[in-house]
């Protein structure tokens, strides 16, 4: 059996000459330098593809990973348990028991419910969008808001940290109360209050951060990452007076388990600064 090519009968693979004969005509119909640009190209692709697997390697032998980024192939559960890692003076309790908010309601988006004296519940996850719609409850009703209560299981790092300078410039206070959450990206954003308290059976945790997004990006880009989003956080921290330390105990901690906070700790690292915890008992 045989092809016609340009009026011509031409033999399937196994004829070399023929073969041969076609390559060159079709590579003819470009100028030199053409085809050595194409040539440029293909070894650089190829080198770029042998230094992104490079990368990848050396990245999983050296635990690049530990700068905070995970898989959001495999996101951190609602109510993660606890981890201890390994610091005899502090090490980290399990409050879970204590919470009294159905798993279910804390995956939810956020929800804001106004309550008499000023209290402002804010109960689910902070996702995309969620400072936005925080601004606009506050353009609404924000003069008779006097103190925002947690109960969050985190989420989006940039929301909860806009929520806090917002919580910040009106002067507001945070809590959280006996049986409530705050966990992940939810003590960035309390620590926006002016005051800040905790119930006795709060539990208030931190883990790693992960890309919420599923396109992979090189080892050496998600160190970049990570580092720039660490730094924002420690400054973020810092211009809320809160010690910026208490972010190691994050990176210490996988995403799928959390740093659970004790009461002393609270205090150390300023993230709680009202010493009477009534305002933060269950109502």
């Amino acid at each position: 059996m045989s092809l016609p090519v340009n009026g011509s009968q031409v033999g399937l693979p196994g004829d070399g000459k023929l073969q041969r004969n076609l390559l060159w005509r079709y590579l003819s119909r470009f100028d030199d330098g053409e085809v050595i640009r194409w040539a440029f190209r293909g070894l650089l692709i190829g080198a770029i593809g042998v230094l992104a697997m490079d990368l990848r390697d050396l990245a999983e032998t050296n635990g690049w990973a530990l700068a905070g980024i995970a898989s959001p192939a495999d996101p951190a559960p609602v109510l993660p348990p606890a981890v201890d890692i390994g610091v005899p003076e502090a090490p980290s309790t399990d409050p879970r028991p204590f919470l009294t908010t159905d798993e279910g309601v804390l995956g939810k988006p956020m929800s804001f419910t106004l309550e008499p004296g000023g209290r402002l519940r804010a109960t689910g996850s902070i996702q995309p969008g969620t400072a936005d719609r925080f601004a606009a409850e506050m353009s609404e009703r924000g003069e008779y808001v006097k103190l925002v209560s947690l109960n969050s299981p985190g989420g989006a790092l940039d929301d909860a940290m806009a929520m806090a300078r917002l919580i910040r410039e009106r002067g507001l206070d945070t809590e959280v109360g006996d049986g409530a959450l705050c966990a992940s990206s939810c003590p960035l954003l309390m620590a926006g209050g002016r005051h800040r308290a905790a119930g006795e059976k709060a539990a208030i945790g931190v883990h790693q951060f992960y890309a919420a997004t599923a396109i992979e990006s090189a080892p050496a880009q998600i160190m970049a990452d990570a580092q720039a989003t660490t730094a924002r956080i420690s400054r973020h921290l810092a211009s809320m007076d809160v010690d910026p330390a208490l972010w190691l105990h994050a990176l210490d901690t996988p995403p799928r388990a959390l740093y659970y906070f004790s009461r002393q700790e609270l205090a150390n690292y300023r993230l709680v600064t009202a010493s009477d915890t009534k305002t933060a008992r269950k109502k």
